[in-house]
């Protein structure tokens, strides 16, 4: 029987078992308990550190905020979205889809929210997690990270950035008591936020300076509003929403070949790329400056048909030189230029490769995961499990991540998998389960053969998709629909296990798959 779960319920007991715990309910772990719920368990709890569901969707409001993956891909597939009012959903409507998901599958009761996790630690003794949050501690037979790559913002280590007296925030904590109408502002930063955010505050502020460490390539965004007649197809004729889902999915995946297999073939999108920035970019001079200098899918390959335009606004300058450093109103750049300025946007992106939550997971040997990817790189089995930490699965995990579709679906793959693994750890009454170490290593050699023949080695640029150890830990290296067929069921000969005495099977759980 399902129970209601209240802060008040949290706080009353001092420490609370459960049999599984989901951390953070994005895309991901709201996926996860919908799928759990459909197995028929419910000693589960989603613990999130925000207010509702949504993740990224929720805490990224700034100006222009909207989604690169065609709306009819960008949903999950067993709950699709006819209503979607154009081609490529905007910020507030994918929150509101989120959210309606999560009121129509009834697992709202299933959150604590506004629960930070501060730490989960192995008990090596009792085979269990030990979560300390700031709604109470929990045990957990075991645990589901599914902290997205996209929740902590990167802030850039500048000389005297916190002497500056104006307003000043991140991207993904935009400050919507701000007006920055008719003020001087500096957005730093040329990512996929800032590609967003410069058009929508660029007619309203008196300057911008946008600072630009690396050009990005822009590709045109076929963007346009659905028709009346186009959503009463989608609602009312069987199969119309879900063909035009696999249309766009078949042809997203092309792009894996010249991304990851045969590089030369990108030429056509950069052809395509540099036919847009003649086009859209009068000036020669400043058409130069945001001309990349590597292969276009090095990086993260960004659409937009109002940035460039943006760029070419009289009150916009882009800036080149490096910050030296910030000072209580301004900017100096390394040649000794320095800018007034009454607002910055700091748009540089997350801590992907290096996030702070890695520091409050400990495994086995008492090790957090931050030590053990600062030791061997960021690496992961299927990017669902990771050798030290057992009981513990991972969505959106290492090698996970795509540049050319959409993450919804390697989320559901990655839930099929783990739902199925947690399946099969009642029904074979296991006390532990954890990925070999010879099974991973195994693993990442393969993907790292790959990738090494990919755009992302070959391109010639520095990402944020490499680690310290100069390896693409981020990115899944091959067609999506090969990633869903290794996931499909849980393979217990890759993992190490053990035996718990006196439990009954539990036969009666269904395993549900993507379809």
């Amino acid at each position: 029987m399902s129970r209601k779960v209240t802060d008040k319920a949290v706080a009353n007991q001092t420490v609370r078992h459960l049999r599984t715990i989901i951390i953070g309910s994005g895309f991901a772990g709201l996926g996860l308990a919908i799928r759990l719920t459909q197995q028929g368990r419910d000693d589960f709890l989603v613990l999130e550190r925000g207010s509702d569901v949504g993740g990224t969707w929720r805490d990224n409001t700034y100006p222009g905020a909207a989604c690169d993956v065609p709306s009819h891909l960008y949903s999950y597939s067993f709950a699709l979205n006819p209503d979607w009012s154009r081609s490529f959903s905007r910020q507030g409507e994918i929150q509101s889809y989120i959210q309606g998901v999560a009121e129509k599958y009834n697992v709202r009761d299933k959150h604590v929210f506004d629960c930070d996790v501060t730490s989960a630690r192995w008990n090596n003794d009792a085979a269990r997690w030990e979560v300390t949050s700031s709604k109470g501690d929990f045990t957990a037979e075991t645990v589901v990270s599914a902290v997205g790559a996209l929740c902590e913002p990167n802030l850039p280590d500048i000389k005297g950035i916190n002497s500056f007296e104006g307003e000043i925030f991140h991207s993904a904590r935009w400050d919507h008591d701000s007006d920055l109408a008719g003020k001087r502002v500096a957005v730093i930063g040329t990512g996929a936020s800032a590609i967003q955010i410069v058009p929508a505050i660029a007619g309203k502020v008196s300057h911008l300076d946008v600072y630009q460490r690396t050009a990005p390539w822009l590709l045109p965004r076929l963007d346009r509003p659905y028709t009346l007649p186009e959503r009463l197809a989608f609602k009312h004729i069987p199969g119309v929403q879900r063909l035009s889902r696999a249309g766009i999915y078949a042809a997203r995946e092309t792009q894996v070949v010249g991304l990851a297999k045969f590089p030369a073939l990108m030429r056509g999108f950069e052809a395509l790329a540099k036919a847009k920035l003649q086009l859209e970019i009068r000036d020669p001079e400043l058409r130069k400056k945001v001309t990349p200098n590597f292969r276009i899918g090095c990086k993260r390959m960004l659409i937009s048909n109002e940035y460039y335009p943006a760029l070419d606004r009289d009150n916009v300058d882009v800036v080149t030189d490096g910050i030296a450093e910030i000072r209580a109103n301004s900017i100096v750049t390394n040649d000794g230029t320095e800018r007034e300025v009454d607002a910055i946007v700091v748009a540089t992106g997350f801590h992907v490769t290096d996030s702070p939550t890695y520091q409050t997971i400990f495994g086995r040997d008492g090790r957090s995961l931050s030590d053990v990817f600062e030791e061997i790189g960021q690496q992961g089995y299927k990017g669902s499990a990771i050798a030290n930490y057992p009981n513990m699965f991972f969505l959106l995990g290492p090698n996970v991540g795509l540049g050319h579709t959409s993450m919804v679906y390697m989320i559901e793959s990655q839930i099929n998998y783990i739902a199925d693994a947690l399946a099969t750890f009642e029904n074979r009454n296991l006390r532990t389960v954890e990925v070999r170490r010879d099974a991973q290593d195994t693993f990442n050699a393969s993907l790292q053969r790959k990738l090494a023949k990919s755009v992302w080695s070959t391109g010639g640029c520095a990402s944020w998709y490499l680690d310290k150890h100069g390896n693409n830990t981020t990115l899944w290296p091959d067609f999506t629909f090969e990633f869903r067929r290794i996931t499909r069921k849980f393979d217990i000969a890759a993992y190490d296990t053990t035996t718990a005495a006196g439990a009954p099977a539990r036969p009666d759980l269904k395993v549900v798959t993507a379809k």
